[in-house]
């Protein structure tokens, strides 16, 4: 059983209760992106356990009449043991998911996987067009040349900032640097993307960037924040009319994704006790 101080961050062990959890998201006005914990995986097997499960999901979403989709890590689902792996079990969920009409995002881990990644974003969003998103990140100096290979691909593209500690010579480490940079492609975003474009920022500057930058350019867009941070604005921005999706993990592997949440603002720590406490 998941303890309630990190109940805030993980949407339950069971896909019935993350299934859950999304329903009632979805009765606050928020979407949800439902993602199995794990990564990682050097060997088949694991890999391809999880891959079933989110083949199950899908089906499970479809049941559900909710309103979610699923993202994968390229890690958890094959890319450790092998590209071919990885082909082979993505595009099992892609196919599945796409005859359900559940949307399925690839987040982008660190800058080992960043070519696979986009290959195999490219490959299965024109597959299905158009039926798969992709994460890129503004901290890495490459993306503002991988945004421009994206701009004439179907589905839509998710920028973050960028959580993974990359050295310099292919990341901007400066806060002012990244924000800067996430500003710069948000708006090349807005101004050359058709299918759509997820703010994937709890960032109020970045998020009001957005607003102004669909009332010039008229360019669809969703924003995107994690399960437990800044929940309130969550709901607030839906209630504005503004397209929110939630990102709520779930499933036995919650510790290590909890801790890595604590880990990065101590405020999520405080957030958490405080839902504990009923304060």
């Amino acid at each position: 059983m998941i303890p309630p101080i990190a109940s805030r961050f993980v949407a339950g062990e069971s896909p019935a209760e993350a299934i859950d959890h999304a329903r009632e998201c979805n009765e606050g006005g928020v979407n949800v992106i439902l993602n199995l914990l794990g990564e990682h995986y050097d060997e088949r097997a694991p890999a391809e356990e999880d891959a079933e499960e989110y083949v199950r999901l899908v089906e499970d979403i479809g049941k559900s009449s909710i309103d979610a989709c699923i993202s994968v890590k390229p890690s958890q689902i094959g890319l450790d043991a092998g590209e071919d792996v990885f082909d082979d079990l993505l595009g099992r969920i892609v196919e599945r998911a796409d005859e359900a009409g559940t949307f399925v995002w690839i987040d982008m881990e660190d800058r080992h996987t960043t070519d696979a990644t986009l290959d195999a974003f490219e490959k299965y969003t024109t597959q299905t067009d158009g039926n798969v998103g992709l994460c890129v990140q503004a901290n890495l100096k490459r993306t503002e040349d991988d945004i421009e290979r994206l701009a004439d691909l179907p589905g839509k593209i998710r920028l973050v900032k960028g959580a993974y500690d990359e050295p310099k010579e292919v990341a901007y480490k400066k806060k002012s640097k990244v924000d800067a940079q996430y500003e710069k492609l948000l708006e090349y975003m807005f101004e050359h993307f058709e299918d759509g474009i997820a703010v994937g920022s709890h960032d109020p500057a970045m998020i009001d960037l957005a607003a102004e930058l669909h009332e010039e350019y008229g360019t669809d867009y969703e924003v995107q924040m994690l399960m437990g941070v800044r929940e309130d604005a969550q709901f607030d921005l839906a209630e504005q009319g503004v397209e929110v999706w939630q990102y709520a993990p779930y499933g036995g592997k919650w510790f290590q994704y909890f801790y890595r949440r604590v880990r990065e603002r101590k405020e999520n720590l405080t957030f958490a006790l405080r839902a504990v406490l009923g304060r």
